[in-house]
Formats: structure tokens, C-alpha cells, sequence
């Protein structure tokens, strides 16, 4: 065991670590990292549609780490009651990336901000029953110059284009649009034929080479899929490796954290973590600084007990771990036949590579009286998958969910692949934070190291469902102007693993959050959390952005703190 000293330990290495590690590591702090992945770079990452779908090549094998999912079920009699499955026996997978960078690796870039509305849901919109929704302890305009900054710093490509909900811009993108595919102009003219307003979604994919990072190939395999010429802007690529770079930030990888030791003050005093042998080692800083996905998040700050922590570190309020939550909405698709189209119709959609880059945000705000009085709405992407293993294995079955094989599968294949093309949308609305979604300990179930693993509670509220289902038929509407047939959608309250926000949000009453307005934590005083998990309330768009922007304000306060010019 050795004990080194350092400025500032960051325990995790994505979006929520990477922006503090660069602005500290370049002011000329001593900084450590610690990721419990692997360090993997652009000539690991292969367009494999099994290591990335398949296998568990870019994260735990869940007999060994896991977590358990509550969910809420019905007995015989009417009566509600949770239960808990662990995801080793559901498969169901909560894990998004354990390496270098994080989930940052696999993100699709979707970049938008949130609206000024976000920032004040409670102001706006009032009290929602069963939702414990709050404002902010910050502003848009606290924000902007930190989005600014992440266009500049992790590389956003796009064009700031007038639409109904477009929030401020000081400033357009600093790099121009990636490459578009065709049907992107077909999404537009039925738009504007039928009052919608379409726009070109920023990405954060570079559009030309900078910062040492090459530009997007356009190989078609971007969601999921790690960047093999580094255009996309993972918290490696476009922060880790300059903060490297600098000679004051060491990357520790495969240090798996499992205790954050306090003193008898309440303050972080040092870390334990696991090398890749499993011998333990302790490191101690003067600030640390926690950002290991939400989840994680909560279960080591809920496992690290102490002398003025007996309910976890930083959880004297019993806040850590509560208003969970993840992203509401849902997905749909429909079907351009090629053989309903014309010949340079089909040459169109058969192109693969450039992005469709086209969203809607016609009713972030809802203000319809069929709906309802005003609500929050939210935005609605367009997209191809591009994953011909999931569209394999989804025709072993016929309607009648009997499975396939011979000539029917090879039919089913056949059709599958020559019929035309699918375009999909997805739906992102808030997930409002109830009392029914939140992390816990589970001290039945364990991970390889004997350690708790984390339970999380996935209780939806009904508004998310209303919402979703009234942008879901929004999107429909858009498809069936665009003439695609077979045009069907869902929306579910099962969450999207991958979109994890809360459990540890920020605010100016430690009753009510865990912690300040500059996610330090109330009750430890050299502890901060950058994370997804200071959120609120997660808004209508995806985290990454929102997270990077935060994590470069918050580094200005440490920087601030540290005295570093």
C-alpha cells in the first residue's frame, strides 16, 4: 500500500471527470484519475457489431458486477409491491462503458443544450403530485459560456439555426456541419409542408481535423461503437489525453474504488481501490472529486461510511441516492419500400455514412389545450440504425413470436435486408423525479470483490407518459407526411440504462440536496461530484453536453479554490 499525495483525485474518467482533470491539469495542479476500465485508444476500437452489441467488451461481465433493478408488480388482489431482480439473472445491463473515457466512447454525440426553462420546472410549470421536481440553483446564462466552451474544447460541429425553442447562442459552432445524409432534405420539406420546424442537431463529431483528432470517416457505425480516427468527442480523446499531455495528470486504469475514507472532521481524508491484481492501495488529495456515472456514483458515496458519515459520505440528510432519474419517451420508425419509390429515391436512402443530424423541438413547451394546461414537452431525433447483427436477430421470429429457421429464415433475412429502409426517431422527455426512483445498497448481492452492489428503483411517473406518447404521435405524423408506411411507436416507463442522471442533486438547501450550487457536497467540505448526478431534473435532451458544460464550471471553482491562475 502506498499512500501518494496529489492536488486533486478524480475517481471515474468521462464526460463528468474529463472537463476537471483538463482545466486543473493544465493550470498546473497535480491530478490523478482513476477508472476502473481498461486504457483503450483508437486502434482498439473496431466497427464489431458483436464486441459492441453482443459481448461484453466495453464493460463488466455481470456475473461479476451488477446491479439489482426494483420494479413495481401487481399481486392477485390489486396491491402494488417492488421486487428486485439482480442483472445477472435479467441480463438486463446498466453498465455503459468501464474504460478510459467512460460511456463518452459510445455516445452518439446528439448535442443539445438544455432551454432556460430547465433550469426553473417548478417556476414554469408548478408542482406536479408525486413529483419532487425543483429548480436549479443555476441559470441558463451560469451555463452558456460553459457550452460555448465544450463546443470549443471537446470539438461541436453544426449550425446554430432559428427554430421556435431555440435557446441563447453567443456564438455559432466552431466547426461546420458534418456531412448529411439525403433524407435529411426529405425530413425538412415535409416539415415545412405540414408547420413543423426541422433543425440540423449539432454533433460532437468533428467535421474537420483539430486538436490533433482526425475528422469523421463516415463508416455509418457511430451509436454505440467506440471512434477509431478520435473524431468523436469522448472525454479520452478530446480532454484525457491533453491533460496528459501537460506532464501533471496521471491516468490510473483498472483501479477499481471501492471506499472514500473520511477523518474525524467529515472530510475526505483518502481512497481505496483494487489494481487489476486486486491488491488494495490508498491515495489521498487535498480535493476529490467524484464522477462514476450516477449509479456508481451513490453506491460509493453510500458505502463509504465514517465517524460523521454513519448513513454513507455526504448522506446525513438521507439524500444520497434519491430523485433518480433517467430519460422519458419513447421510439418509433417507419418504412420507405424500394419498390414503392422511385429509382433515385431508393439510390438516396441506400447511401451509408453521413449523419441525418435532424430533430424537433416543436413542443418543448406544450401549450394545447387537448393535452392539457402548458407542460413541459420535449425533442424529437431521427436516426438510422446501423446494426445488421439486431436486425438479424430480430427475424428468428415470426408474428407469432415462434421461432424461425431454414427457408422461412432465410426469406425473413432476405427481406429483412432488400425491402428498403427504416428510419427511426426517438423520443426524449423529462423523467420526473418521484420518491419511487432512487439508489440503495443491496446487501444481499454482492460484486466479485464482496462488495454491495447498487439497487436502484425505476418508479416512472404517469406525466412521462403522457408526454412521450403525445411527441411519439408528433413524429408519426411527420413519417406519414414523408410517405413511409408501416409507421408504428412505443413508450415505455422502463428507463434507458444508458441516460443516468440524479441521486445526488445539487441545490441551496442541504434538507433537500446533497450538494451547493457548485456541486461541492454540504456536509464534506473537499468532496465534489460531477457527474450526471448533481442534476435536478434532467430536462428533454440527452446528459452529455449538460454534463461536460457542468464539469468545466465546476473545475473553474476548484481552480479558483486551488489559487491556480
Amino acid at each position: 500500500m502506498k499512500d501518494n499525495k496529489y492536488d486533486v483525485c478524480i475517481v471515474g474518467s468521462g464526460a463528468g471527470a474529463s472537463p476537471v482533470a483538463y482545466t486543473l491539469a493544465k493550470a498546473g495542479a497535480k491530478v490523478l484519475v482513476l477508472e476502473k476500465g481498461p486504457w483503450l485508444t483508437e486502434e482498439d476500437f473496431y466497427k464489431d457489431e458483436m464486441a459492441c452489441c453482443r459481448r461484453t467488451t466495453y464493460s463488466p461481465k455481470l456475473a461479476d458486477e451488477q446491479h439489482v433493478i426494483e420494479e413495481e408488480y401487481e399481486d392477485n388482489d390489486g396491491n402494488s409491491f417492488w421486487q428486485g431482480e439482480a442483472t445477472s439473472e435479467s441480463g438486463w445491463d446498466f453498465w455503459n462503458g468501464s474504460l478510459v473515457g467512460g460511456s463518452s466512447n459510445f455516445m452518439s454525440g446528439y448535442f443539445h443544450r438544455l432551454k432556460p426553462m430547465d433550469f426553473r420546472l417548478k417556476t414554469e410549470f408548478g408542482d406536479i403530485n408525486g413529483a419532487n421536481v425543483a429548480d436549479w440553483p443555476i441559470s441558463y446564462e451560469d451555463l452558456e459560456p460553459y457550452y460555448d466552451k465544450v463546443d470549443i474544447e471537446v470539438g461541436v460541429s453544426g449550425k446554430v439555426v432559428p427554430h421556435p425553442h431555440l435557446e441563447p447562442h453567443k456564438t455559432d459552432y466552431p466547426f461546420p456541419p458534418t456531412a448529411e445524409h439525403p433524407i435529411s432534405a426529405w425530413i425538412d420539406e415535409a416539415a415545412k409542408d405540414i408547420g413543423y420546424h426541422s433543425f440540423p442537431v449539432p454533433r460532437a463529431v468533428l467535421s474537420k481535423p483539430a486538436m490533433g483528432r482526425q475528422s469523421c470517416e463516415y463508416s455509418g457505425y457511430c451509436s454505440s461503437y467506440g471512434c477509431s480516427s478520435g473524431a468523436k468527442g469522448s472525454g479520452r480523446a478530446a480532454l484525457l489525453n491533453h491533460a496528459v499531455a501537460t506532464g501533471n495528470c496521471k491516468v490510473q486504469p483498472h483501479a477499481k474504488v471501492f471506499n472514500i475514507e473520511s477523518d474525524k472532521h467529515g472530510n475526505v481524508s483518502g481512497i481505496w481501490y483494487y489494481d487489476k491484481a486486486n491488491n488494495k492501495h490508498k491515495v489521498s488529495a487535498k480535493i476529490y472529486v467524484i464522477a462514476c456515472q450516477a449509479i456508481e456514483t451513490s453506491r460509493l458515496l453510500l458505502s463509504s461510511t465514517g465517524e460523521k458519515h454513519p448513513k454513507g459520505l455526504a448522506n446525513n440528510n438521507d439524500q444520497v441516492g434519491k430523485n433518480a432519474v433517467f430519460s422519458a419517451g419513447g421510439t418509433g420508425q417507419g418504412d420507405f419500400i424500394f419498390e414503392q419509390i422511385s429509382d433515385e429515391q431508393e439510390q438516396q436512402l441506400r447511401v451509408v455514412g453521413p449523419f441525418i443530424n435532424r430533430a424537433l423541438q416543436d413542443w418543448y413547451k406544450i401549450d394545447d389545450k387537448d393535452f392539457g394546461k402548458p407542460a413541459k414537452g420535449g425533442t424529437i431525433d431521427f436516426l438510422f440504425h446501423q446494426n445488421a447483427i439486431s436486425k438479424a436477430s430480430n427475424e428468428k421470429w415470426d408474428s407469432d413470436d415462434n421461432l424461425v429457421w431454414g427457408e422461412q429464415l432465410k426469406s425473413n433475412l432476405q427481406s429483412a435486408f432488400n425491402f428498403g429502409k427504416t428510419l427511426r426517431f426517438e423520443v426524449f422527455n423529462d423523467w420526473l423525479p418521484t420518491d419511487d426512483c432512487f439508489i440503495s445498497l443491496d446487501k444481499n448481492t454482492i460484486d466479485k470483490w464482496g462488495d454491495p452492489v447498487a439497487k436502484v428503483r425505476i418508479g416512472a411517473h404517469q406525466h412521462d407518459l403522457k408526454v412521450g406518447e403525445y411527441l411519439t404521435q408528433k413524429a408519426e405524423t411527420l413519417l406519414e407526411a414523408m410517405g413511409a408506411k408501416n409507421i408504428s411507436s412505443s413508450v415505455s416507463s422502463y428507463p434507458p440504462a444508458n441516460l443516468q442522471a440524479g441521486g445526488c442533486r445539487f441545490g441551496n438547501d442541504p434538507k433537500t440536496s446533497v450538494l451547493d450550487k457548485n456541486c461541492k457536497a454540504h456536509d464534506v467540505d473537499n468532496l465534489y461530484v460531477t457527474d450526471g448526478s448533481f442534476m435536478p431534473t434532467g430536462g428533454s435532451v440527452p446528459y452529455t453536453y449538460t454534463i461536460y458544460a457542468n464539469s468545466f464550471r465546476v473545475a473553474d471553482k476548484i481552480k479558483q479554490r486551488l489559487q491556480l491562475s
